[in-house]
Order: structure tokens, then C-alpha cells, then sequence
């Protein structure tokens, strides 16, 4: 069953659209690896969210996985760059440097600028839509397009699943008490019995697929995946964007081509 649909402005405009913007930003970002192009794209999505009807406490909730990850990945490039510049930690194994740490801030900062749009896609764009958009726009094979609508549709439910086995394995004692290493355990044998659920319900849901013939020659559309007024108002804030970012790096002296 179809959920609400969003209301945010970015809701009406074509996924395609969407993700061709979000495609131009992340290769304008794999182009070099510097703080300044980094900070520009961040400054630039995080003033869409709105329009996608996201708020930061919500970015944070859904996207903690995101940082987390961007945190580490940061840290650990800080920690096996080039030590250049002066020495601002010299601790046992911890070196860093004024060059080892703007490699760090550069990488964390690009690993959360090109998730960032993802999730602002995602947050806009309704599952049926973007399958319609690409059974009818762009010719990809109904098998995978509706398997891939239903992996997107089943992702909500995993997280509501994960919430009612941690309420019942709390309600039985298990998992509630213990040390840190108590806990890590309990949540392996949680997501163990996910996992299981996961693949059972996608089982199933592929029978039913099956027997009830998706993808089994024509087929007709409920809805028409059409193109609007906003969408190329859409693929050029992406072209800004790209742009802003590939021409801040280069003005500002920190451009770092990833092939140079």
C-alpha cells in the first residue's frame, strides 16, 4: 500500500529530474578532493532541504548513519595523509598536521555533501513515482523496476520491525541490561532475526509478484510519468550548483583534481 505522498516542493517535480541534478552535483564533487568545493555544495543543499521538506533535527534522525560514517572516514584520512604544515597533535601514534588535517575536514565534508542529495531525493519523491519514471521514461526492464519499488516500499517497514523486536526482546528480558559488550550482542541477535524476516517477507512478496504476473508482457499505467515546468528549473539548480562548486574551489586556490 502506497503511503502519503509528500507535499514538499521538490515532490512535484519529475525523479528523473531530480536525480539527473543530484548526478551532476556528485561528479562536480568526485572531480577534486578540497574543503571549499565541499562547504559550497553542503551550504547549497542544506538551504533545499526546505523544499524538501526536511528540517536538520530531520536530516540528523534519518541521516546519523551518513555522519557517522563521514566522521570516521575523516578521521582516518587525517590520520594517513602527508604530514605537511606545523604540527598541531603529536601524541603517540595521533600525528596530525595542518596538511593531514584539511585532507581529513575535505574528505568528511565531501563524504556528507554527496549522501545529501540522495536523501533529499528520497525525502521528495514517492516510490510509485520514480518506478513510473523509469519503466515509462527511461525503457528499464518492469522486473527490476518493480522489485526495486518494492525493496523501497519494504525499507519503512525493516524499521518498524526493527522497533517491535527490540520492544519484545526488551519485554522478555533480553538485550535490557548489561555492559557494552552485552548490548552488541543483543543487537547482532536483533538484526540476525531481521535479516530472517527481511527474507522471508521478500519471498513471499516475490511469489505473489510472480503469480499475479508483473512483468509478464504489456502492461498499462495507472498514472503517466510526464515531465513538468519544474524539472528543468530543477536540472539547472543541479548545473548551478556543480558549477558554484567546481569555480569556488578553483577561485579560492584549493583545487585537488582526483586524476591530477
Amino acid at each position: 500500500m502506497a503511503g502519503p505522498r509528500s507535499t514538499a516542493v521538490l515532490a512535484k517535480a519529475n525523479p528523473l529530474s531530480k536525480l539527473a541534478a543530484a548526478l551532476v552535483l556528485t561528479i562536480a564533487l568526485l572531480l577534486s578532493v578540497d574543503w571549499a568545493s565541499a562547504t559550497v555544495a553542503l551550504v547549497c543543499e542544506l538551504a533545499v532541504l526546505p523544499l524538501a521538506g526536511l528540517s536538520v533535527r530531520t536530516l540528523l534522525l534519518r541521516g546519523w548513519p551518513i555522519l557517522a560514517a563521514a566522521l570516521v572516514g575523516g578521521y582516518g584520512s587525517a590520520l594517513l595523509a602527508p604530514k605537511t604544515g606545523a604540527v598541531l597533535l603529536d601524541w603517540g601514534p595521533l600525528l596530525f598536521t595542518e596538511g593531514s588535517l584539511e585532507s581529513g575536514v575535505a574528505i568528511m565534508l565531501r563524504g556528507i555533501a554527496i549522501a545529501l542529495p540522495g536523501l533529499i531525493v528520497l525525502a521528495s519523491t514517492d516510490p510509485t513515482d520514480l518506478a513510473d519514471a523509469l519503466a515509462q521514461k527511461m525503457k528499464l526492464p518492469h522486473r527490476f523496476v518493480l522489485g526495486a519499488l518494492a525493496a523501497m516500499r519494504l525499507v519503512g517497514l525493516l524499521v518498524e520491525e526493527w522497533q517491535t523486536l527490540g520492544m519484545a526482546r526488551r519485554a522478555r528480558g533480553v538485550g535490557s541490561g548489561g555492559g557494552f559488550a552485552a548490548r552488541f550482542r543483543s543487537s547482532l541477535g536483533q538484526g540476525m532475526a531481521l535479516l530472517v524476516q527481511a527474507v522471508r517477507r521478500a519471498s513471499r512478496l516475490a511469489v505473489t509478484m510472480e503469480a499475479k504476473g508483473f512483468g509478464a508482457g504489456p502492461r498499462s499505467w495507472a498514472r503517466e510519468s510526464t515531465f513538468g515546468p519544474m524539472d528543468p528549473w530543477v536540472f539547472a539548480a543541479g548545473l548551478l550548483i556543480a558549477a558554484a562548486v567546481v569555480g569556488a574551489a578553483v577561485v579560492l586556490g584549493t583545487w585537488n583534481p582526483v586524476l591530477g
